[in-house]
């Protein structure tokens, strides 16, 4: 796969070395004994083509032309083909003192268009003319390749024109630097982070059956083992440690295997190279493609992104491929290992205080799969990047697979069910309530371990897995800054559940929440839970006109929850929270039978609750009935709970 829609070559040269006669013969396959002073531009489709690119072969005169059309045709050229006529010295000369200095002049600084070196009438010779054009080929990086042809024998036209058109689909600068003799810095980068894409194993050898996937991806057939043995030992005799034992087999090391790409480039196959770069998504640049890095992946505004099976798959075995001492966690080291053909690592210091660790504060599996389960939630295109330079693209076609786009919200609501697995619950309370004690207790963690945290690598988010009805959901709790005058930006008051904090030991705490529910949650559809922190401590009497819990049951919400994680976090709110961001319907429904009181729309309700609940978990069905007969519509319940046990 190549960047270019199409190849433009340009020939130039003195006057009468032959230019136009190399066109006419190339396309009419026969010597033109009248020539004209110009050809006209010629078009060779893409489908006659090796590369199935459309190529235009442009002619260049002096009689013809102007020196401002000449200048205008070498920004133009993608490939200039400079000519020069082996019965003349002087049109030779002026290859180093003529044109090859206006070629520079006009293409930029790094000189990138890449220039071949035409040796034309070779049939009046009985040599070879390579070492003459040698030293021209070893002073200018940007000069190919020479070849010496024939306009009258046709020798070499063909080849000629396929060199140019390769010089462009396949160009050498970006992989070789002429002048250090040795690949680019940037081609080795790509490279490297390919063999380590490729090196499934993570034991720094391609084996057999790395190999042979590499070759399946890249070139799409089977490499024959004795050809791989030979390859082997061409390998092991020109660098003894490019190839080495591991166990049972022999394979490539990173050395070996940059030696091969670079021996592909020597043996004129650079063709190799950059088929073995695009496949893994680099463009002429040896950058990654914008493609491959930014898929278009169409999110609506009532939607949300989730990782799916083959997402979690990948990660979980990228996991487990860099926990090299297999102790279920991931050191700084392994997690530097494991981004490093990433262009950083796109985690902070503050993901230790995100997701789950072990003792050491080290990422384990579950921390591992609910950071990049944020990640997706809240920047859908970030993961999508970061897979992409991972590799996802060696195991799927590509990393729009890796993102699941959930249905609208409200038609969520409509139906009563959703099939998502990641829940948004934003926390709000007064300072000092205990936020972060609240936040950091969904990963476990007691008061005495978040008095030991590093202020300045606190999260505003934390992400765990809670279970939800014998279902494992995902709870995002995200600690909302509420500005003085306590107004919420549309983009703070988004979210599946909303968790309201006061503080039982100080008195004006409660108000907190109550303006907050009052301005923002009352008429909306969110669920919101109030939860009473610091419950430890003696509780005092809140100066506001109810009780939390009159508040509670006058909006119908549930009652106030209790925390404490002195020593042991109370881990019940976090299954209320993602229990209600799950089945937001069930506040409502109750709200409903205690407006409406009719038998006939309680029993369709109640319906219909059972048909989502069986597809779930029948215990959502007691629990539904439970809160129901709170309610206070006993008589109604019994009846209907009669009907369907």
């Amino acid at each position: 796969m190549t960047s270019k829609p199409e190849v433009r070559i340009l020939l130039v040269g003195d006057s009468g070395v032959g230019k136009t006669c190399l066109i006419l013969s190339l396309v009419s396959e026969e010597f033109a004994r009248e020539v004209p002073a110009k050809a006209e531009e010629i078009i060779i489709p893409a489908d006659v083509t090796p590369e199935n690119v459309p190529t235009h072969i442009v002619d260049f005169s002096h009689r013809e032309q102007t020196e401002e059309d000449l200048i205008d045709e070498i920004k133009k050229a993608h490939v200039i083909c400079i000519v020069w006529a082996v019965d003349d010295d002087v049109t030779f000369e002026g290859v180093t003192s003529v044109w090859l200095p206006l070629i520079r002049e006009h293409t930029g600084e790094d000189h990138r268009t890449p220039i071949i070196l035409v040796a034309n009438k070779c049939d009046l010779i009985d040599y070879s003319m390579d070492e003459s054009m040698r030293p021209i080929l070893n002073e200018f990086a940007e000069v190919e390749t020479c070849i010496s042809c024939s306009a009258k024998s046709l020798k070499n036209i063909s080849e000629l024109f396929y060199y140019a058109q390769k010089a462009v689909l396949h160009p050498q600068a970006p992989i070789y630097n002429a002048e250090e003799k040795e690949l680019t810095k940037a081609c080795k980068g790509a490279l490297q982070r390919i063999f380590k894409i490729c090196d499934l194993d993570n034991d720094q050898i391609l084996n057999d059956d790395e190999i042979f996937t590499f070759q399946r991806h890249c070139f799409d057939v089977p490499v024959q083992p004795q050809a791989l043995d030979e390859v082997k030992q061409v390998i092991q005799s020109h660098i003894g440690d490019g190839v080495a034992w591991r166990g049972a087999y022999f394979g490539f090391t990173m050395k070996g295997f940059l030696f091969l790409m670079d021996l592909f480039r020597e043996r004129q196959k650079i063709e190799t190279i950059w088929t073995v770069l695009r496949k893994f998504g680099y463009d002429d640049n040896l950058i990654l493609r914008k493609d491959i890095l930014e898929p278009k992946l169409n999110v609506g505004v009532g939607s949300t992104t989730e990782l799916t099976y083959e997402a979690v798959q990948f990660l979980t075995n990228l996991f487990e491929k860099f926990d090299e001492d297999h102790d279920g966690a991931l050191s700084p080291t392994e997690l530097t290992n494991l981004f490093s053909t990433c262009p950083r690592c796109p985690w902070g210091p503050d993901v230790n205080n995100t997701v789950c660790t072990n003792n050491s504060g080290w990422i384990n599996l579950q921390g591992f799969m609910a950071q990049w389960t944020l990640t997706t939630l809240l920047q859908h295109t970030s993961c999508l990047e970061n897979l992409a330079y991972l590799g996802y693209h060696y195991h799927h076609d590509t990393t729009v697979t890796a993102i699941q786009v959930t249905r609208d919200k409200k038609i969520d609501l409509q139906k009563r069910q959703t099939a998502r697995n990641v829940f948004r619950c934003h926390v709000l309370g007064p300072k000092n309530v205990g936020k972060t004690a609240f936040l950091q207790g969904l990963l476990g963690r007691n008061l005495r371990y978040v008095a030991t945290l590093n202020k300045d690598q606190l999260s505003k988010f934390t992400i765990n897995t809670v279970q939800v009805y014998g279902q494992e959901k995902y709870l995002m709790l995200h600690e909302v800054d509420v500005a003085s005058s306590e107004m919420l930006s549309p983009t703070e008051t988004n979210c599946d559940v909303a968790c309201l904090l006061y503080d039982v030991t100080n008195p004006r705490s409660f108000e907190f929440c109550a303006k907050m529910f009052m301005k923002h949650f009352l008429d909306s559809r969110v669920p919101t839970l109030i939860v009473a922190c610091k419950v430890e401590h003696q509780e005092v009497r809140q100066d506001y006109s109810m009780t939390p819990k009159a508040f509670c049951e006058k909006f119908k919400l549930p009652p106030p929850q209790r925390f404490t994680c002195i020593d042991r976090v109370n881990k019940d709110v976090y299954v209320k929270l993602a229990t209600m961001a799950a089945y937001p319907n069930l506040k409502r429904l109750v709200h409903m039978l205690l407006v409406h009181q009719n038998p006939d729309w309680i029993e369709e309700q109640l319906s219909h609750l059972k048909n989502v609940v069986m597809a779930n978990d029948k215990r959502l069905l007691k629990y539904g009935l439970g809160i129901i007969a709170v309610a206070g519509v006993g008589f109604i319940v019994y009846k209907l709970v009669d009907k369907y046990k």
